[in-house]
């Protein structure tokens, strides 16, 4: 989450709501298939105290994968799962992705500000001597001595 508060009966595609009898007929598929998924862990519902089945808006989209990639393109349920779980891990890597990246540039971000700040500090009576790269000469500059020394 972002660190704001959510309002406890806002619904999300994440609120377990749908009861098995309503998931079964908005996924197209029977209560007992359903169930059989759960068992399986193809698609795991939240439960209610009493250990009744609450299906969300997210599972009954998961529920209607599944039955796609069983009925049209003839995968086995085991293949289901581990297509499933990979897509999960693809998902929370690519969470990470996002993470990681935000934080290169948060500190690539600080890095810029801070060598702007190094290079706003240097003395501005020196000046860069370009010759050096055309002949390969140096030239040091030292400050004449002061009187009395």
């Amino acid at each position: 989450m972002d660190g704001r508060r959510r309002n406890p009966y806002e619904l999300t595609d994440e609120t377990p709501v749908y009861v098995i009898s309503v998931a079964a007929q908005l996924s197209g598929l029977h209560p007992q298939t359903l169930r059989q998924y759960d068992r399986l862990g193809l698609v795991s519902p939240d439960r209610t105290a009493g250990r009744g089945r609450r299906y969300s808006a997210r599972d009954i989209e998961l529920l209607r994968q599944v039955q796609q990639l069983s009925q049209d393109e003839g995968i086995n349920l085991a293949g289901i799962k581990r297509i499933i779980e990979l897509e999960n891990q693809v998902a929370a890597l690519q969470a990470r992705v996002a993470e990681l990246s935000a934080a290169v540039e948060g500190a690539a971000a600080a890095m810029r500000q801070r060598e702007a700040q190094v290079h706003a500090s240097y003395r501005r009576d020196l000046v860069p001597y370009t010759d050096v790269q055309q002949t390969g000469a140096l030239v040091v500059w030292r400050p004449a001595p002061k009187r009395g020394e």
